[in-house]
């Protein structure tokens, strides 16, 4: 019987790649192992110049993990932590208590933004303000915008 080397090839081709696919799923399919005992935290928080924080330019960002130590490119990471830990990671209490400033009217808006992880959970806070002093008015100098 005359052996067919196109026929060879593509038998051989044929089961590399489909034992490959298993050992890839089964790969895939392992449980992921606990590295840590703490959900994670971390997050990038922005500042940024413009009305919609799609668009807006980005001014500064930072990032920010909380869990299992306090650390990132924010300048202040334990304090900024411990408020998000004060306010259970809601970024809209951190603006809950009245503003201490008197600004101006003028209308340049800042959007300052979240996103990432807190407490494993995902998160996605966004808020305009007119100016950059209101926006540090409604903060009342709290940490975590304050970068």
């Amino acid at each position: 019987m005359p052996r067919n080397p196109h026929a060879i090839f593509a038998t051989v081709t044929a089961s590399t790649l489909l034992l490959g696919g298993f050992a890839a799923t089964a790969a895939q399919a392992a449980p992921a192992k606990a590295e840590s005992l703490y959900a994670p935290s971390a997050l990038v928080l922005t500042v940024a110049r413009g009305e919609d924080p799609l668009t807006a330019t980005v001014e500064r960002a930072v990032t920010l993990t909380c869990a299992p130590t306090a650390e990132g490119t924010h300048p202040t990471p334990a304090a900024a932590c411990k408020e998000l830990a004060e306010v259970r990671g809601k970024f809209a209490e951190l603006t809950a208590g009245p503003s201490n400033r008197t600004c101006t009217r003028q209308w340049d808006p800042v959007v300052v933004t979240a996103h990432g992880v807190w407490q494993g959970k995902p998160v996605q806070f966004s808020t305009t303000y007119g100016n950059a002093c209101e926006m540090a008015g409604n903060m009342n100098d709290n940490a975590v915008f304050a970068f």
